[in-house]
C-alpha cells in the first residue's frame, strides 16, 4: 500500500495531489485553476453541507440565493472591500455579442449584492435582524491553485446578516464562529480548531473584526478553516440599510458575513489522511461501513447482503461490494484510499466458522466477530474512531506547537509548526518582519485561550505559523 501513493515524509504536496487522483476525490478542471469535484468527493461535501446548514438553520438563519454577476460599481461603493478583492477579480465586459455598458464582476463574495438587497428589505427595526445565507460558487482568480485549497472557482455558504445593534452583530457572528463553524469542525469532521482574532493586517476586506478557526494539518502548516466578520455600519452606509428605530429615528444597520467553503476538504485530507489514502470521521462519512464480498460461494453473498441490511436498520449509512469479477486486494486498496471508516469483510473461510472480518480504517485492525455480533461492533469502532481521529489530531498539534518569547523564535519555529508568543513581543511591525519570511499570525487570543475584542487588550497571545 505504501507505494499506491508517495510517503507523506518523503512529499508532503505529492503525496495529497497522488491521494486526490488515487481516491478519485476530484481532478483540474479546463481551465486554469479550476476543478471537477467527482462523486467520491462531492457526497463528502453533500455530508459537510447537510450537517453545516443544520447548524445553520439552528441559529435562525434562512438560506436564499443571489446572483452570480454583480455590477461593478456595486464594489466600489465599499473602498477597503473593492481594493482587497480587486487583484482576485473576473470582470466581464461583453454578452451577447455586444460590449456591455457596464462591465459585471462573477461574485468573489456576495456583500454587495446582498446589501443592495437588504437596503430594499429593510424599513423597520421590526425587520431586524435579517439572517441570510446561501450556499453558491464563487470566483477568485487564483496565481497559484492547489485543488480544494486554493482554486479560482470554489463552493461555499456565505452568510449575511443586518442587526440593530453593534452588540447584535458581534454576539451573531461569535455565535456562527462557535456554535455552527467550532461544533461542526470538532464534532463532525474531528479536526482541533484554534478558534481566535484576525489581526488588523489579516482581517476581511471592509470588515471591523475578522474571526478565524485555525487547523494544523499534517505537515505542521496552517489552514483557515472558516472566518466570521464584523462589518460595523461601512456596508450599510455604502448600501444606505436603514431602518426606522422604535423612537422614530432612522439609523444604519449593523452587519455581519461568515464563510466556510470547500478547502474544508483539503483540511480532512490534510488532518487525517495517512500513507494509505484518506481517514473520513465516521460522523461525516457518506458510507461508514463498506460490506465487502471477499469471495462469492457458500452462501456468502446473502450473508453479505443481510449485514447490508441489519447494519442500515441500525441507521450506519452502509455500502456493498459484491464485485467478485475485480480481485479482492484490489478493492481493499480502493476502499483504504476512500477512507471508509470500516470495512466488513465476508468470505467462505470465515463464514463457515460464523464470523464476518472487521476492518478498522483509524488504525488498519482486522478483527473476526461474530456474524451475530458485527452490527454492535461496527456501532461501537465507529464512536470510539470518531474520537480517537480527533485526539490524534489535537495529539499532533500540542508536539507541534511551542512556546516562544520572541519574534526570531516564533519564525523558527514555524519551520516545523505552530509557535505561541506574547503578541507584545510581536506588534504590527514584527507581523510585516515575519510575513517576509512566509510566516503570519494565525490568530490572536487572550491568555485562557478566549476571543478578543479588539487586538489592543493587553497580555494577547499570538499564533505564528507558515500557512496554505
Amino acid at each position: 500500500m505504501a507505494r499506491v501513493l508517495t510517503p507523506r515524509a518523503e512529499d508532503f504536496p505529492r503525496w495529497y495531489q497522488d491521494l486526490i487522483a488515487k481516491a478519485q476525490l476530484a481532478d483540474n478542471g479546463p481551465v486554469r485553476g479550476t476543478m471537477v469535484i467527482r462523486p467520491a468527493g462531492y457526497s463528502i461535501w453533500e455530508r459537510m453541507q447537510a450537517e453545516m446548514d443544520a447548524r445553520i438553520k439552528t441559529a435562525g438563519a434562512e438560506n436564499a440565493y443571489f446572483p452570480l454577476f454583480i455590477p461593478e460599481s456595486y464594489l466600489k461603493r465599499e473602498a477597503d472591500h473593492v481594493e482587497g478583492f480587486s487583484p482576485e477579480l473576473a470582470v466581464v465586459t461583453h454578452g451577447g455579442g455586444k460590449q456591455l455598458a457596464e462591465p459585471v464582476v462573477v461574485r468573489p463574495t456576495s456583500e454587495t449584492v446582498i446589501g443592495e438587497f437588504m437596503a430594499k428589505w429593510v424599513d423597520s427595526y421590526r425587520d431586524l435582524p435579517l439572517l441570510l445565507n446561501q450556499w453558491a460558487n464563487v470566483v477568485r482568480w487564483e496565481l497559484r491553485p492547489r485543488v480544494f485549497l486554493r482554486t479560482s472557482e470554489f463552493l461555499w455558504q456565505e452568510g449575511h446578516t443586518a442587526h440593530a445593534t453593534e452588540a447584535d452583530a458581534r454576539d451573531y457572528a461569535r455565535k456562527i464562529l462557535h456554535e455552527v463553524y467550532e461544533d461542526f469542525m470538532v464534532g463532525v469532521l474531528g479536526i482541533p480548531v484554534v478558534v481566535g482574532r484576525k489581526t488588523n493586517r489579516e482581517r476581511f476586506a471592509g470588515a471591523t473584526s475578522t474571526y478565524t478557526l485555525e487547523g494544523m494539518m499534517g505537515d505542521g502548516k496552517a489552514l483557515q478553516m472558516g472566518t466570521s466578520h464584523e462589518l460595523g455600519q461601512n456596508f450599510a452606509k455604502a448600501f444606505d440599510i436603514t431602518y426606522s428605530g422604535a423612537s422614530g429615528g432612522v439609523e444604519h444597520a449593523w452587519t455581519t458575513s461568515w464563510g466556510t467553503s470547500t478547502r474544508m476538504l483539503g483540511g480532512l485530507i490534510m488532518s487525517h489522511g495517512d500513507d494509505n489514502g484518506l481517514r473520513v470521521p465516521p460522523r461525516l462519512a457518506p458510507i461508514q461501513a463498506y460490506v465487502m464480498v471477499v469471495k462469492d460461494g457458500d452462501g456468502v453473498a446473502a450473508a453479505a447482503h443481510k449485514l447490508r441490511d441489519a447494519l442500515r436498520d441500525a441507521g450506519v449509512r452502509v455500502g456493498l461490494d459484491d464485485r467478485v469479477d475485480t480481485a479482492f486486494g484490489r478493492r481493499a486498496v480502493d476502499a483504504e484510499l476512500k477512507g471508509y471508516p470500516v470495512r466488513v469483510e465476508v468470505g467462505p473461510r470465515d463464514l463457515a466458522a460464523g464470523n464476518a472480518v472487521v476492518v478498522r480504517r483509524f488504525d488498519g485492525s482486522k478483527t473476526p466477530v461474530p456474524v451475530a455480533d458485527v452490527v454492535g461492533r461496527v456501532l461501537a469502532a465507529l464512536d470510539e474512531d470518531q474520537q480517537k481521529l480527533y485526539d490524534e489530531a489535537l495529539a499532533f498539534r500540542q508536539a507541534h506547537t511551542v512556546e516562544v518569547a520572541t519574534l526570531a523564535e516564533a519564525i523558527e519555529a514555524s519551520s516545523t509548526g505552530w509557535a505561541r508568543v506574547p503578541w507584545s513581543a510581536v506588534g504590527v511591525d514584527g507581523e510585516a518582519e515575519a510575513n517576509g519570511q512566509g510566516v503570519t499570525v494565525r490568530c490572536l487570543l487572550r491568555a485562557d485561550g478566549s476571543v478578543p475584542d479588539s487586538q489592543d487588550e493587553a497580555d494577547l497571545v499570538a499564533i505564528l505559523g507558515r500557512s496554505y
